[in-house]
């Protein structure tokens, strides 16, 4: 038993090892790793080229598959000799690193190879090289599997076929390599038939070619070809949203306009009836009561308009929706609509500013203060109105508040 023992600890375990680092041998063979022993090897070396013959990594596996059956007819008797498989991943880099790593050190653990003979396709070794090291696994030789091509004219005119076949028929690349200078011959050749009869220049020719260039080049720039496909595939694929949504959007954007207008009506208006009456820019500031009077007449009107628009295109979308708030968004229109009034009176306020007269109708103070009152009394019985509503149609808001408890329930 003793010297079995001895036996074993001074035989020589060398290990063939080759080292797929990109990770081709699952990709595209399906095939997991490591692979340990010649039977594996030779089934995954297989699998392999039938998926890609063209495959470095398969012909490296037959080259250690090669050396394993040479030093095995060579072997002497202290020397016991095994092939095995390591793969990285596609990507690379760090994570590739470690799952050779993983795999090595699974495959020492059950043959604890003493020296290991490298196989690689060449790529790999530098990176792979200090992994094994690491492990105190000396490298006592390295075979890099080079491909051979023929120098020979029929395989040149077939790469070369190949590549022609492949700008040909990949829309990304004809686009570039055929299709700009198709454009370029296609008008040197109207250019010519117009010089012929004599009428175009030929010398237009080269500013026709630049401004084709130009268009070209920046259309690519910025990605103008991508915006146009996108906004086409997004015209084709647009599915209108419910019409109760429609119409809640048209007057939502009826109303904004409407404001945008009011703005330009209440500028317009302290320009006709101020601005150009004025010459002393530095006195306008004496003039702000006036100016912010006559900005306040000129938007009131259509503002407010814009303004319920807006509101009664929130409603709509707020019914359909059997929202609460419904009711809170009408009555905030008829406290929008009396506004007008309130503006029109602050607008006399600061137009005619005077003491308080005796006489309702002659102060505009008065008015001011009476539109105000009125504003808070509209409000009051709006809340007030709006509760008894509420309370009276709870069943057609029940629908929408049981979907938010069951969202809430749901979270």
């Amino acid at each position: 038993m003793a010297n079995k023992e001895s036996l074993q600890q001074t035989q020589n375990k060398v290990l063939i090892l080759c080292v797929d680092r990109d990770g081709d041998i699952e990709v595209k063979a399906g095939i997991k790793t490591p692979l340990l022993g010649r039977r594996a090897n030779l089934d995954a070396a297989v699998a392999l080229a039938l998926k890609d013959p063209e495959e470095p990594d398969a012909n490296a596996m037959f080259e250690a598959i090669r050396q394993y059956d040479r030093l095995v007819s060579e072997k002497k008797s202290d020397e016991i000799f095994e092939v095995a498989t390591i793969s990285g991943t596609e990507l690379g880099g760090v994570k590739a690193d470690r799952k050779l790593s993983s795999e090595l050190d699974n495959i020492l653990e059950t043959f604890a190879a003493t020296e290991i003979i490298l196989v690689s396709d060449g790529y790999s070794d530098e990176a792979v090289s200090p992994i094994i090291e690491s492990r105190h696994v000396p490298i006592s030789s390295v075979r890099r599997i080079v491909i051979k091509h023929s120098e020979s004219i029929e395989e040149t005119a077939a790469v070369f076929t190949k590549y022609i076949q492949l700008i040909v028929e990949t829309p990304r690349y004809a686009r570039i390599v055929l299709g700009l200078p198709g454009l370029f011959v296609l008008i040197f050749a109207i250019f010519w038939i117009g010089g012929i009869n004599n009428i175009i220049d030929m010398s237009y020719y080269g500013i026709a070619i630049a401004i084709c260039i130009g268009v070209f080049l920046l259309f690519k720039g910025f990605g103008a070809d991508r915006i146009a496909k996108n906004s086409y595939k997004w015209i084709r694929e647009y599915s209108p949203p419910p019409v109760h949504i429609q119409i809640s959007n048209y007057t939502i954007i009826a109303g904004i306009v409407c404001i945008i207008i009011s703005i330009y009506l209440g500028i317009q208006n302290v320009s006709d009836n101020l601005l150009q009456n004025t010459q002393d820019v530095a006195g306008w500031l004496s003039l702000l009561p006036e100016v912010i009077a006559l900005f306040i007449k000129g938007i009131k009107d259509i503002g407010i308009v814009g303004t319920i628009l807006v509101l009664i295109g929130r409603s709509l979308m707020l019914y359909f929706e059997r929202d609460t708030r419904l009711l809170r968004t009408i009555a905030l229109i008829a406290e929008v609509a009396w506004v007008a009034i309130i503006l029109d009176c602050a607008a006399n306020v600061l137009q005619q500013p005077r003491p308080i007269e005796i006489g309702f109708q002659n102060s505009y103070f008065l008015h001011f203060i009476w539109s105000i009152g009125i504003g808070i009394l509209i409000w009051v019985a709006a809340i007030l109105l709006f509760s008894i509503v509420n309370t009276s149609s709870k069943k057609f808001f029940k629908k929408q508040e049981e979907d938010k408890k069951g969202e809430e329930i749901i979270s």
